[in-house]
């Protein structure tokens, strides 16, 4: 069942060292002994706070390239389950969240400078990508996930045989209050995790059909995407959707972590990472959709799971966007290549949108202007995604 504390494996655990995301560590770093390079939050503050700084209206910016949103209409019927998003010019990035009331501990500093971006329309997927809807692909194409697929030796030189097991990673609470030192303390390679089986072999699927579909790797997610004739959003179109219209704002929503004194997103309460109070009405993932949309219709463009992007990580990329002649980069598709100094033999796509684990005790990086990463052959029981399509 869902809620069972799921069985690890043998397989070694390296030492980590913390990184500042609600990511989960990759196949590699449990398989093949490494330093790990990712890590989680804490609680969310049930307080309201405003944008600390503003010094990017100083910088520039008027006429067509001040923030705005075009208005674009649709070029046709929308898609089935898709929302037009018209594009237009907006300020990518985050102020450093540690200046903010419940900023979190994580000053985000891949997340800077902000940086005028401009995107053209696209149709975007409403919610995450569902169980249902992935099964859907599976049955139409015996496709199987990275996950289900036991390590090659060719891709893990060096791995002990006994390391080279099917799973995926797996959250897993700690029995007692513990350091927020290492993400070892709570994150499991279980053998058996995959889609079907989120949180291992006694797990499964049942009562979770319209949940995101989870345990996804990168290659996972782009070959559901070309079987449904769509491609992962670039990271500077995730970040415009999920604004909604709202430029430099905290939240998807606005201002306020808890707008009337009520929770907006699928984030975690309490004590990180012994108990979730779940106040928010979820322990884990929610169903799509069970919180209200942003400006543009989007679902669960904060909190629930991770998605991904087309994107390399590079912790450096935004100065180079922000260097571009003219000041506003146009339909940025990311670096050509991925650097993560934290773990630098490991290429990382990028995440958006933060999980059911976020909190402020580690980072916020539920907040659209923040970023995560993640080794493409690795999912994690957090982590999803959702497509787009391009108007023409």
């Amino acid at each position: 069942m869902a809620g069972k504390k799921p069985r690890s494996t043998t397989a070694a655990r390296p030492s980590a060292a913390v990184a500042p995301a609600d990511t989960a560590p990759s196949h590699k770093q449990y398989i093949v002994p490494a330093i790990a390079g990712t890590v989680l939050a804490a609680i969310v503050c049930a307080t309201v706070f405003l944008f600390a700084a503003r010094e990017a209206d100083r910088r520039g910016g008027s006429g067509a390239s001040a923030p705005h949103v075009n208005d674009t209409p649709p070029p046709g019927e929308a898609p089935p389950g898709m929302v037009w998003v018209p594009g237009g010019v907006f300020w990518m990035g985050t102020e450093d969240p540690t200046t903010m009331v419940c900023g979190g501990n994580d000053p985000m500093p891949d997340a800077r400078p902000l940086h005028r971006v401009e995107v053209d329309g696209f149709w975007m997927d409403a919610t995450e990508v569902t169980n249902e809807q992935f099964a859907e692909f599976v049955k139409a194409t015996g496709y199987k996930t990275v996950a289900e697929q036991t390590p090659r030796v060719e891709a893990f030189p060096g791995a002990p045989p006994e390391n080279l097991v099917a799973g995926a990673v797996v959250f897993t609470p700690p029995q007692t209050e513990v350091p927020l030192d290492t993400l070892y303390r709570w994150w499991v390679y279980v053998q058996g995790a995959d889609w079907r089986h989120p949180e291992g072999p006694e797990s499964d699927l049942t009562g979770r059909e319209k949940h995101p579909a989870v345990q996804m790797a990168w290659d996972d997610a782009v070959a559901y995407a070309r079987w449904a004739g769509k491609r992962l959003p670039t990271e500077a179109e995730w970040e415009f959707a999920a604004r909604g219209g709202l430029d430099r704002q905290p939240y998807t929503w606005g201002n306020e972590l808890q707008p009337g004194g009520h929770w907006t997103a699928n984030v975690w309460q309490g004590k990180f990472p012994v108990q979730n109070t779940a106040e928010d009405g979820y322990e884990a993932t929610a169903p799509v959709g069970s919180f209200a949309p942003n400006g543009f219709g989007l679902y669960d463009m904060a909190g629930n799971v991770w998605e991904w992007c087309a994107d390399w990580y590079r912790p450096d990329y935004y100065e180079a966007a922000a260097s571009i002649s003219g000041g506003v980069a146009r339909n940025p598709k990311g670096p050509p290549d991925s650097f993560d100094p934290q773990e630098p033999n490991v290429a990382k796509r990028v995440h958006r949108g933060g999980s059911f684990l976020c909190t402020d005790q580690y980072c916020t990086r539920y907040m659209p202007g923040s970023r995560g990463k993640g080794a493409p052959d690795s999912g994690a029981n957090h982590l999803g995604f959702r497509c787009v399509k391009s108007d023409k």
